[in-house]
């Protein structure tokens, strides 16, 4: 069974999460996990109160095959959880590293979005909240989710792109994932 570790932190963006955790495991098998950088009781931007008893050393133990970092304000801000370490330690255990939004952040400071093609909220965002980001020149500015080398990088209006690139690379078919997307934007037609 494919394994999905999602990394909360308060403040955390309510959507941005919120379809991978609502169908992986219900409609397509895929274990699903919570763990944050500081466990316990905290709230969503939205209001949402949850409790995550799950440490990021839990996580590297349980060995996901997609470690998702949700976005949100707290990745802007100076108290934010320095989590490269564990970034590293999971790519390098086989797992893809996943951010959207605010936790693009989070890659660009464990110097994961250097080297690799990626995408944010904008260039401009990462070069100013990031110290050490170098990789404005494999920036790309598009309103989807990217995947490069075992890195998906998503805007923040972007989940449902950003859950499809998760779920591909969690195992799913890509006629799965078609379909999953195609559910999604049927409005939209």
């Amino acid at each position: 069974m494919a394994r999905i570790g999602l990394v909360l932190t308060p403040g955390f963006a309510d959507w941005e999460y919120a379809f991978i955790a609502g169908t992986a495991s219900p409609f397509y098998g895929i274990d699903v996990r919570f763990f944050a950088p500081a466990p316990g009781q905290f709230f969503s931007q939205g209001g949402l109160a949850v409790t995550v008893d799950s440490s990021l050393e839990q996580c590297l133990d349980w060995k996901p095959d997609v470690v998702v970092i949700v976005g949100g304000m707290v990745w802007e801000q100076a108290e934010a959880p320095d989590i490269g370490d564990f970034l590293r330690a999971s790519r390098l255990a086989g797992a893809t590293i996943a951010g959207i939004c605010g936790a693009t952040l989070a890659l660009a400071r464990a110097d994961l979005l250097n080297t690799t093609p990626h995408t944010s909220n904008s260039a401009d965002f990462l070069k100013q909240k990031a110290a050490n980001y170098k990789g404005e020149a494999l920036y790309h500015s598009c309103t989807g989710a990217m995947v490069a080398d075992r890195i998906i990088t998503a805007p923040g209006p972007a989940p449902v792109s950003f859950t499809c690139a998760v779920f591909e690379a969690a195992g799913l078919s890509p006629e799965v994932v078609l379909q999953f997307r195609s559910m999604l934007a049927a409005e939209h037609e």
